[in-house]
C-alpha cells in the first residue's frame, strides 16, 4: 500500500497539461479559432499567440465574428484528433485587410501585446478567438492552445496513511505473539508417576525418540502459530482498506422537459457585455458634455437623444447660465433586456442606477447597433419617474423580441400612444383619449400640460398669442415584448410651440433657451419653438383592461426659428 501510493505521486503520475501547437501559414490579416477547437479537451482553455509587432486577440460568439469579418479573407484553425494537432485551412473572401478591432462592443473579452499574447478563458463551444496583428499585415503564425488535466492523486495519502497504519499493528501483533509464546514456555508441572504396570522389553532408542515427538511437535506449532496470525491479521487490514468495488452508479444524461432546445434567435448581447458598453457610453458623454464635443457626442449618441443634447450644446454654448443635460451613469446597470436576434441593426434597452449619488434618479436607455463594425449607441435617454414600477421582463439570457412600430398586438401603437398622449398635454381631461393612460404618478401632465400650457398664455400680453400643437419626432418607435404580452415603448413627440404677434408693429422677444438657439432677439413675424420629448411607456396587450403607463420622460428644446 505504501509503495503504491508513493508510486502513484511518482512513477505513475499522469501530465498536468495536454497542448497542442501550429504554424498557420497563408499570411492571412486574420485567425480565428473556433469554438469546437477550444472544446476539444475539457476545461478552461488557454491560447498562446506569438509574432513580430502588436498582437489582437478577442473572443466572442462565432456568429458574431464571422458577420464582423464580413467578405474578408481569414485562416481557421481546427483541431484534428487522430494526429491530435491543430489543423488551418483558408476561408476565402474579397477583401484581405479588416479595421481595427480594438474595443468593439461585439466581444466579450479582448487582448492585446507586443509579440506575445497569453489568454485564459472558459468558453462554450459556439463562442470563437479571432486573432489579428494591426488587420493588414499577416496575423501571427505561432499559436498553441493548453488544457489543464487533472492529475490529482486522491488515493495517494490514504493507501501510504493506511499501509502505516496497517504495518504498525501487524508490528503490535508480531512483539505480543512473540512474547506470548516466550511466556508459555515457563515452568512446567511434573509428570506424574504412572502406576506400575508388566515389565516389557525396553524400547529401542529410536522407538522412545518417536514416543517424545508430540511434545517436541507441539513446541514447534507454538512457534508457528504468530507467522500464522500475523499473516491473517496483515490480509484482513488490507481487505478493509481496499473495500470490493462494484459497479459505479454513472447517470445517464438527459434532456428533461424544463429544458428543451429553444427555437428563439439568442439574445444580440450578454449582460457583461452591455455593463462594458454603458461604461464606455459614460465616460464619452461625460467628457463630450464638459467640453460640449459634438463630434464626440456623436461616436455614441444617435436619433432623439443625439438630437436633443445638440440642442443643448449649442444653447450652453451662447448662454452658459442653462443647465445641461443628465448625464449617463457608469453603472451599475439595474436590468438588461437585449433583443432577439442574429442580424443587425439590434436593440438593447438597460435601466442605470448610480448607487453612489442617491439623488441622480435612474436612466432608462435605448442601445441600438446598425452594423457588426459599428458600436452601439443611445437612440434614447430617459428619465425615470420616481416611483415607477418596471413590468416583468424576460433575463438577459433570453431576452425579447421587438415589435413593429404598428403591431396590433398592443392596446395602442407606438405612434397612436404617442400622439394620444400629446393631446392629453394639450387638453388634459378633455382628451379623447384620457382614460387609456394613468395619470398616477405622471409627473410631466404636471410640467408641460394643460395647466403649465395656460400659464404661458396668461403672462403673453395683449399683443402675441400663442398656439400649441404637437408631431411624431423623427425618431423611430422602438418596443420590446414584456412577460404579459405587453411591451416596453420608447416614442419621439414633438411639442410644438408658436408665439406671433397679433397687432402691427408689435414684435416678440424671445428669452432664454428659445432665445440662444434661435439667435434672435426681436422679431416682428414671430417664433417657433419645438420641444423634443422622449416618453418611455408601458402599453398593454389588445383587449387589456389595464391603463398605459409613462414609465419616464425625458424633454428639451431641439430647434427654434423666426416664422
Amino acid at each position: 500500500m505504501i509503495g503504491y501510493g508513493i508510486a502513484q505521486r511518482t512513477v505513475l503520475l499522469e501530465p498536468d497539461q495536454v497542448d497542442v501547437s501550429t504554424v498557420v501559414s497563408g499570411g492571412n490579416a486574420v485567425t480565428v479559432i473556433d469554438g469546437a477547437t477550444l472544446n476539444a479537451f475539457p476545461g478552461v482553455q488557454t491560447l498562446s499567440a506569438k509574432g513580430d509587432g502588436k498582437i489582437f486577440a478577442a473572443y466572442g460568439r462565432t456568429s458574431d465574428i464571422e458577420a464582423w469579418l464580413g467578405n474578408t479573407s481569414y485562416t481557421k484553425v481546427g483541431y484534428d484528433k487522430a494526429s491530435n494537432s491543430l489543423t488551418s485551412s483558408v476561408v476565402p473572401g474579397k477583401e484581405t485587410a479588416v479595421p481595427d478591432p480594438t474595443g468593439s462592443d461585439l466581444w466579450f473579452g479582448e487582448f492585446s501585446n507586443d509579440k506575445a499574447v497569453l489568454a485564459t478563458v472558459n468558453v462554450p463551444a459556439d463562442v470563437s478567438f479571432i486573432v489579428i496583428s494591426d488587420g493588414k499585415s499577416p496575423a501571427p503564425a505561432n499559436l498553441r492552445i493548453y488544457w489543464p488535466l487533472d492529475n490529482s492523486t486522491p488515493w495517494a495519502a490514504p493507501l501510504i496513511g493506511g499501509g502505516a497504519i496497517v504495518l504498525i499493528v501487524g508490528l503490535g501483533f508480531l512483539l505480543w505473539a512473540t512474547n506470548h509464546m516466550r511466556s508459555g514456555r515457563g515452568p512446567r508441572r511434573k509428570a506424574q508417576k504412572m502406576p506400575k504396570v508388566p515389565r516389557k522389553p525396553a524400547l529401542k532408542p529410536q522407538s522412545r525418540k518417536a514416543i517424545d515427538a508430540p511434545a517436541s511437535g507441539r513446541r514447534r506449532g507454538m512457534t508457528a502459530v504468530p507467522v500464522v496470525l500475523v499473516g491473517l491479521l496483515a490480509l484482513s487490514g488490507c481487505s478493509a482498506i481496499f473495500p470490493t468495488a462494484g459497479p459505479a452508479s454513472v447517470p445517464t444524461p438527459s434532456r428533461s422537459a424544463a429544458s428543451p432546445i429553444s427555437s428563439l434567435d439568442p439574445p444580440a448581447v450578454t449582460a457583461r457585455q452591455v455593463e462594458r458598453i454603458i461604461s464606455k457610453v459614460s465616460v464619452v458623454t461625460t467628457k463630450a458634455d464638459k467640453d460640449r464635443d459634438a463630434k464626440l457626442i456623436a461616436t455614441r449618441f444617435t436619433g432623439a437623444a443625439l438630437q436633443l443634447r445638440l440642442a443643448n450644446y449649442t444653447i450652453r454654448g451662447v448662454d452658459p447660465t442653462i443647465a445641461g443635460l443628465p448625464t449617463i451613469p457608469d453603472g451599475p446597470v439595474k436590468l438588461t433586456l437585449p433583443q432577439q436576434t442574429l442580424t443587425w441593426p439590434r436593440t438593447v434597452f438597460a435601466v442605470i442606477q448610480d448607487d453612489k449619488d442617491t439623488k441622480i434618479p435612474p436612466v432608462a436607455v435605448f442601445l441600438e447597433q446598425d452594423n457588426p463594425r459599428s458600436d452601439y449607441k443611445v437612440s434614447y435617454a430617459i428619465t425615470l419617474e420616481p416611483s415607477v414600477q418596471l413590468p416583468d421582463v424576460a433575463p438577459a439570457n433570453v431576452g425579447a423580441s421587438r415589435l413593429s412600430p404598428d403591431s396590433g398586438l398592443l392596446k395602442l401603437t407606438p405612434k397612436d400612444a404617442a400622439l394620444a398622449y400629446g393631446d392629453i398635454l394639450e387638453k388634459d381631461v378633455d382628451s379623447a383619449t384620457y382614460l387609456e393612460f394613468d395619470k398616477t404618478g405622471d409627473s410631466l401632465r404636471t410640467a408641460v400640460g394643460l395647466t403649465y400650457k395656460q400659464g404661458i398664455k396668461a403672462s403673453l400680453p395683449s399683443t402675441a398669442s400663442v398656439s400649441f400643437g404637437h408631431a411624431i419626432g423623427p425618431a423611430p418607435a422602438i418596443a420590446l415584448a414584456t412577460n404579459s404580452a405587453g411591451a416596453i415603448v420608447a416614442v419621439n413627440l414633438n411639442e410644438i410651440t408658436t408665439v406671433k404677434p397679433v397687432e402691427a408693429g408689435a414684435a416678440v422677444n424671445p428669452t432664454g433657451a428659445v432665445k440662444a438657439l434661435s439667435n434672435i432677439s426681436v422679431s416682428t413675424s414671430g417664433v417657433v419653438a419645438t420641444y423634443g420629448d422622449q416618453l418611455l411607456f408601458f402599453i398593454p396587450a389588445a383587449g387589456s383592461d389595464a391603463k398605459i403607463v409613462l414609465l419616464g420622460y425625458s424633454q428639451g428644446l431641439v430647434t427654434a426659428k423666426e416664422i
